[in-house]
């Protein structure tokens, strides 16, 4: 989001809130390693933070890699303000498919025919835009309370509906025609299966396809060239300040409106040309609340002080 009231917000350095009682606020970068769930990785950090309030910012399968966002103490309170589309680079080997559209499945499909660089590339021109993908039956989406995995473990059948989700751009970044081999950058909105796209690429090319190797290179606002190894965090070294990755208008309170602030008292905002838009209250670099503006002021949503 492009406005006039980001003053401030250029060049700030991490900072953290609070860090009594070892109650650091912030977000981390972390490349997250193939093996392990999104899950294994918040629980390395409540190991190495000694704090339980950690949250990721959207799930990685344990196939998959990269950019992993994770939220540190009550700065999970802000992942829904967090911008939540996403860019992969995937890796499709055709001639095959899976049941799990991916590497780890069992082969169904195999065939000796060959395509070429251009047939794939006037196909990918079929997933730009809002498309329609049914999720993998080996996913963790909920159907009647049971997620569908479970269902293809038990060897049950259920009624998948298609789900609508945007790519914003799909481009065939190398081809290697002998060993059938393509990588792909897709750009995508939340909620995107790129197992899905290999595999119905694969599908509609008539050869089959599956993923071999899945890399988050994007998550909103968090780049791959800028995470962080779990192996090498130093947590309070490379936490980032929320106010840098959050797409929002801001405003800067000085310290005799902290007290209401901390009382949940609404403040004068005299920006009126960002009325009814969500706002993000800061004072000295630190996030004091979100707020939504009301007649000329800020009413409080939630409030980040002590």
């Amino acid at each position: 989001m492009q406005n006039n009231h980001s003053e401030g917000k250029k060049n700030l350095t991490p900072t953290l809130n609070d860090k009594k009682d070892n109650n650091l606020f912030g977000v981390l970068n972390i490349n997250k390693p193939v093996g392990m769930t999104s899950h294994d990785v918040v629980s390395v950090l409540r190991k190495k933070t000694g704090i339980k309030q950690i949250g990721h910012t959207g799930t990685l399968d344990p196939f998959a890699e990269g950019v992993l966002p994770i939220c540190i103490g009550k700065a999970t309170r802000l992942i829904e303000y967090m911008a939540d589309d996403k860019e992969y680079l995937a890796t499709v080997q055709f001639g095959a498919s899976t049941t799990t559209y991916d590497i780890e499945g069992e082969k169904i499909f195999t065939t000796d025919k060959k395509i070429s660089e251009q047939e794939i590339l006037s196909e990918l021109k079929n997933f730009e835009g809002e498309i329609e993908q049914i999720p993998p039956i080996y996913s963790a989406i909920k159907i009647n309370g049971k997620k569908l995995y479970e269902y293809a473990r038990n060897g049950e059948t259920v009624d998948i509906k298609p789900r609508k989700v945007f790519i914003e751009n799909s481009k065939l970044t190398h081809f290697d025609e002998t060993k059938q081999e393509a990588q792909i950058l897709i750009k995508c909105s939340k909620g995107t299966y790129i197992r899905s796209i290999a595999n119905d690429l694969g599908r509609n090319l008539g050869v089959g396809g599956y993923l071999t190797k899945l890399v988050r290179t994007q998550a909103g606002n968090f780049r791959i060239e800028n995470s962080i190894e779990l192996d090498e965090l130093d947590v309070e070294k490379h936490l980032i300040n929320p106010i840098e990755m959050i797409n929002l208008p801001i405003i800067n309170v000085d310290n005799n409106q902290l007290t209401d602030i901390k009382n949940g008292k609404s403040i004068p905002c005299s920006k009126k040309d960002v009325s009814t838009e969500v706002i993000l209250v800061y004072n000295n670099k630190k996030i004091c609340a979100v707020g939504q503006i009301d007649n000329s002021r800020v009413k409080l949503k939630k409030v980040f002080l002590q």
